[in-house]
């Protein structure tokens, strides 16, 4: 005790010190950013035009956008998250750009303006798209609980101040593709044909010829004759440094991939657990809690027919007796046992109209039962005295979205498993001009119904089908044996000489990604790993790296390039592509020097040992026909009136050959008021595809223009 006074005594200045910056230094780790990097000004994704992006505000909106995706029913695995993460980078990095033009634009949302956006009566289309906006019966948008909604009448429940969070999350993102839309809309909106165009492109819709020509392949010439240097590479590129100049730096990274599969043992365990439960799937009367209970994938319950099931096994289980299962069989991953339950004659679809009387509604108290069961009964009998239906529907219904249908529904078989079990079962059940009150009670609501069955169309056998299903993964002993491998290699060719010569020694496959830019987010081939691009980005030109791990193989890389912005350099990943363009130029040059003195096509294809043939009837805005292909240069000779008919053109040069051409006839044919009126709605419809493009056009142009620095260590 006197040691421990003696300690409060003398050091509880310094240790509440160190207390206070372990505390801290613990939040700032727990918060995602380190000392080093907050110190050291690090603490953004990236700057544009010198304006940071805060990697908390980077994550926040990830987070918000990933609990929409969720909410909107998508399921979040690798992929979508990479594009979540890709959307978020782009979006703030277009608002700093953008930011100053808006501001002095004054482009931005009015208080007006907000409040008719999320107007009930007619708000913003993607408003409608709210999960909670929509009625549960009919899955449409319901105006009534956007109203709840904004005047924020909501249960006081964990689950409903969640869903006014989310609420919020997307309306501000629908507020900022407002303001992104009518930014767009300044560039789109000014996107217009100019009438010397139109005439010209008319002019070339009806301007027709027709020619005599041969092509000389390149494979007519020895790629051994052929030599191609760097310097030769590389005047190429500055000749051509429009078409392949970059504006991002990216790396490049050579890999080889150990791949995690399923073996034969690994088959073999996932077959014998199927087979344990089979007996009991046989005899079990609780096929729903059976299914949850023992299948990776949870029970359904539909009724389906030879139509609408597309199992590639779906004759072998539909032929089946009730109550006899089929499998195991194996489908899409997966080891399957499937029986079947029941079977009836079902129509595929139905149509009917009800009234709905609420007793609650998401959890809210509307209505007693007694109160409720009164009304639909009065509901009955009014409607079986001969009332109007569609006033009945008007007055009585909780169901706001049926009101615009007087009530009617149309619901397809493979819907009814969304629907109200009670509700359901009538519909397609009952009979048609058949009447029925039902109570349901589900999740969403509960009530009661008056429903009255109109029609029933192509009755048919269905089935009522329960499936187990277990996944072919790999063990735990495979993965280790997958990982043991790649470790082997990792650690044996840790350089790059070792790296190329055991690959090439041992047959290994050395695969790429190539281009690889600083805020990508999936790599060519390998799919969503910012592990990987940020060892590309902090590594050196052939150094190798540790294993990483993705979902189902091991990856063991070396940096094969790095490119700064401007012409690329060559090295052995990019040489083979340029020296092919090269080799072209040098072949076209070969081919036209060789068959110089050759003066009409006849004497051409003698000396060349080709044929003449013939391309007829086409017009000068074609850019693509059977005869020849994709040669745009080809047309135009063929349309320049200094080429005479009858005479043989120069060398031109085409993607894989050198044409000479001779122009046969050559004619404008007249122009009538029917072909004009064609000519200029697809001219309109051009115009309109052109404005649809002009925000990203104007987007990139931005982004060429600006100053972007990615800060790829806090990019995730």
């Amino acid at each position: 005790m006197a040691v421990i006074q003696k300690i409060r005594d003398k050091y509880a200045k310094l240790a509440g010190g160190i207390i206070a910056l372990s505390l801290v230094s613990f939040l700032l780790m727990d918060a995602g950013d380190n000392l080093k990097r907050i110190f050291s000004g690090s603490n953004y994704v990236a700057k544009v035009n010198g304006n940071k992006i805060d990697v908390k505000e980077y994550a926040t909106r990830i987070n918000e956008y990933e609990s929409l995706y969720e909410l909107m029913g998508s399921k979040i695995d690798d992929n979508t998250r990479a594009q979540i993460h890709n959307q978020v980078l782009n979006e703030m990095i277009a608002e700093k750009m953008n930011q100053s033009q808006q501001e002095k634009l004054g482009i931005g949302i009015s208080p007006e303006e907000e409040k008719e956006m999320f107007s009930p009566v007619n708000p913003e289309p993607f408003v409608k798209q709210f999960p909670y906006f929509k009625n549960p019966q009919t899955n449409e948008f319901d105006p009534q609980y956007l109203t709840q909604f904004e005047k924020k009448q909501l249960p006081n429940t964990p689950e409903a101040q969640k869903a006014m969070e989310q609420w919020i999350i997307f309306k501000n993102y629908i507020k900022r593709n407002k303001i992104v839309s009518k930014y767009n809309a300044l560039f789109s909106g000014a996107i217009t044909t100019p009438k010397f165009l139109l005439d010209r492109s008319t002019k070339d819709q009806f301007y027709q010829a027709s020619i005599s020509f041969v092509k000389v392949p390149f494979t007519t010439i020895n790629d051994n004759d052929v030599k191609v240097t760097d310097e030769d590479i590389n005047n190429y590129l500055k000749k051509h440094e429009n078409q392949y100049k970059t504006q991002d730096p990216t790396r490049s990274m050579e890999y080889v991939s150990f791949d995690v599969v399923p073996s034969s043992l690994d088959t073999e365990k996932t077959l014998t657990s199927l087979n344990m439960v089979k007996a009991e799937f046989e005899t079990t009367t609780d096929v729903e809690s059976f299914v949850n209970r023992n299948s990776e994938e949870t029970y359904n319950g539909s009724f389906v027919t030879k139509k609408t099931f597309t199992n590639p096994f779906a004759d072998s289980i539909l032929n089946k007796p009730v109550g006899s299962i089929y499998g195991p069989y194996y489908e899409n991953g997966f080891y399957k046992m499937t029986k079947v339950t029941d079977r009836k004659s079902l129509p595929d679809s139905v149509k009917v109209r009800h009234i709905l009387v609420k007793t609650e509604d998401r959890g809210s108290s509307t209505l007693t039962d007694s109160a409720a069961k009164k009304r639909i009964d009065s509901v009955e009998a009014m409607a079986k005295g001969g009332a109007n239906f569609d006033s009945l529907v008007q007055k009585y219904t909780d169901d706001q979205g049926s009101k615009a249908t007087k009530g009617e529904y149309d619901f397809a078989l493979a819907q009814r498993s969304n629907l109200s079990k009670e509700f359901a079962d009538f519909a397609f059940e009952g009979k048609v001009g058949d009447k029925k009150i039902v109570k349901v009670d589900n999740d969403a609501y509960a009530g009661y119904h008056y429903i009255e069955i109109i029609s029933q169309k192509n009755v048919d056998v269905a089935s009522k089908l329960a499936t187990v299903s277990k996944s072919l993964y790999a063990s735990e002993e495979t993965r280790n044996m997958a990982y043991a491998k790649a470790q082997e290699f990792a650690g044996k060719n840790n350089t790059a000489k070792a790296f190329d010569e055991t690959t090439k020694k041992q047959s290994i496959n050395k695969l790429q990604a190539q281009n690889v830019k600083p805020n990508d987010f999936t790599l060519p081939g390998l799919g969503s790993s910012r592990e990987i691009l940020r060892w590309i980005y902090n590594a050196k030109v052939g150094d190798v790296s540790l294993v990483f791990s993705l979902d189902n193989r091991y990856i063991v890389g070396k940096l094969s390039n790095i490119q700064s912005p401007g012409l690329p350099k060559i090295d052995e990943t990019n040489r083979p592509m340029y020296e092919g363009l090269v080799k072209a130029e040098k072949k076209a040059a070969k081919i036209t020097e060789k068959y110089k003195s050759s003066t009409t096509l006849e004497a051409l294809a003698q000396a060349s040992a080709q044929q003449v043939q013939n391309a007829d009837s086409f017009n000068a805005g074609t850019a693509y026909f059977p005869a020849i292909g994709f040669e745009p240069k080809v047309v135009g000779y063929t349309f320049n009136e200094s080429l005479k008919p009858g005479t043989m053109s120069p060398g031109i040069k085409g993607q894989d050959g050198v044409f000479y051409i001779s122009v046969k006839t050559r004619q404008q044919n007249p122009v009538v008021n029917g072909d004009m009126n064609q000519n200029m709605q697809q001219q309109t419809m051009q115009m309109q595809q052109l404005r649809g493009s002009m925000a990203s056009f104007k987007q990139e142009s931005n982004k060429r223009n600006a100053e972007i620095d990615y800060n790829v260590d806090n990019i995730y």
